[in-house]
């Protein structure tokens, strides 16, 4: 046998030697259970770094000082991102995809579970990682939900309220042809009849999956992907709101209202009927400018008027444990935390989030402070999840852009509900 023929063959024995030690090191990296992040460092314990939007209330502030005086060698950092939330996402997004173990407890908008756990981001809270849901609102548990597998725990929800002033209505209205047929209060007072938030962003998705929910229709099927928009359910749900913008009943000015737009024009007794979220009651009662301090109420979204609610969107944020983590079980004893009876009354009394612990919506005390308690929980036991599905950024996009023409006028309903299937089914085949 020639020299370089021998010293071919010993290179070659050396290279299959260093593949299989390449591939049995990958066998056991991370200390747990294969190379899937999936299956690693469930046992980890040590520092972790909890991600959030801006803590504009001071909530989470005390809570990681009380965690971490009871965990010194378990400490949780607080990495406060913007307050805006696609900011949020993209901020998220771009850590996963880099696979950064110091985001090992994030915050997840109720809308992103489907997204990020479809792309193998969000660790599966099962075996070592599940946890007890038994004593949760049945709703926010779906939230945290992709494939009947949970990734997200419910941390705080949200529902859809109709504020509206006593002195001028005193029963409020339980259908959506009632409280337009009380517009004609709002017409002799001299003031707007109702508004929601209607400019074109993720609160136009809201409000729009609320009209569509209410009147029977979906946005899209129990795949994610496939759309079911276009349906005489969601025409009426639809036309229901262009009809109120063309006669009228919504103010003209609404289509540039986002939430806070439309809570300053109800404090200032522009309204008669409000949609919003439940941190706008403090806000009216409190607030030195308000002139209906002592003049509104709340009550359910109006229904059909089969004696049912509107189908509020459902709201909310759920701790999601990253598949990158190295100290998952502290992440996961965290996540615990958040849940806890203490720490759900105390994002209520902080911060006015709604808990996610069914139990604390009837407590005597929460409920005479907060006068709305019992109307939100009936909102959120009608609510219904803004459309479940992994292209979400699209579809929400899809929804915003098509109602918004509808709204303007510059679409039919039709056209609009045409146009809205055909962008969620380009998005859902990933064209």
């Amino acid at each position: 046998m020639s020299r370089a023929r021998k010293k071919a063959l010993r290179l070659s024995a050396v290279a299959s030697v260093a593949v299989v030690g390449l591939m049995l090191a990958g066998c056991s990296s991370g200390g747990g259970g294969g190379s899937d992040p999936v299956s690693q460092n469930l046992d980890g314990k040590g520092p972790i770094t909890y991600v959030q939007g801006k803590d504009n209330s001071n909530v989470i502030r005390p809570l990681l000082a009380k965690w971490n005086k009871a965990h010194p060698d378990e400490k949780v950092t607080f990495k406060e991102q913007s307050d805006k939330a696609d900011q949020q996402h993209d901020d998220l997004v771009q850590n996963f995809q880099a696979k950064n173990a110091n985001y090992d407890v994030v915050d997840v908008d109720v809308v992103w579970t489907a997204e990020f756990a479809a792309k193998g981001w969000l660790q599966p809270l099962t075996g070592k990682m599940k946890i007890d849901t038994s004593k949760l609102f049945k709703p926010t548990v779906a939230t945290g939900t992709y494939n009947n597998t949970l990734y997200a725990a419910p941390q705080t929800s949200d529902g859809g309220l109709l504020y509206y002033r006593t002195d001028l209505v005193k029963t409020p209205p339980t259908s959506w042809d009632e409280m337009m047929s009380d517009c004609s209060i709002a017409k002799k007072a001299g003031i707007g009849c109702y508004a929601g938030q209607f400019a074109q962003y993720e609160g136009l998705t809201v409000n729009t999956a609320e009209a569509i929910n209410t009147a029977g229709g979906t946005i899209v099927g129990k795949d994610g992907k496939t759309p079911t928009v276009d349906s005489p359910e969601a025409k009426k749900g639809l036309q229901r709101l262009v009809d109120a913008f063309k006669d009228g009943n919504i103010p003209a000015d609404a289509i540039t209202y986002q939430e806070e737009q439309g809570r300053q024009a109800f404090e200032a007794g522009k309204l008669l009927f409000l949609r919003n979220w439940p941190y706008v009651y403090n806000l009216a009662k409190t607030d030195g400018s308000s002139v209906v301090k002592d003049k509104f109420a709340v009550a359910p979204l109006p229904g059909n008027g089969d004696g049912n609610p509107g189908a509020s969107s459902l709201g909310g944020h759920n701790a999601a444990i990253s598949v990158y983590s190295k100290h998952k079980q502290t992440a996961h004893d965290f996540v615990e935390f958040l849940q806890s009876e203490e720490t759900q009354k105390f994002f209520m009394t902080q911060g006015s989030l709604a808990p996610v612990l069914a139990s604390l919506y009837d407590d005597p005390d929460l409920n005479a402070k907060f006068g709305y308690l019992s109307t939100l929980k009936k909102s959120i036991e009608s609510a219904v999840p803004r459309p479940v599905t992994p292209f979400y950024p699209a579809v929400t996009k899809a929804i915003q852009d098509n109602a918004y023409a509808a709204l303007k006028g510059d679409k039919s309903v039709d056209q609009a509900l045409s146009d809205m299937d055909a962008a969620i089914k380009s998005a859902g085949s990933g064209s």
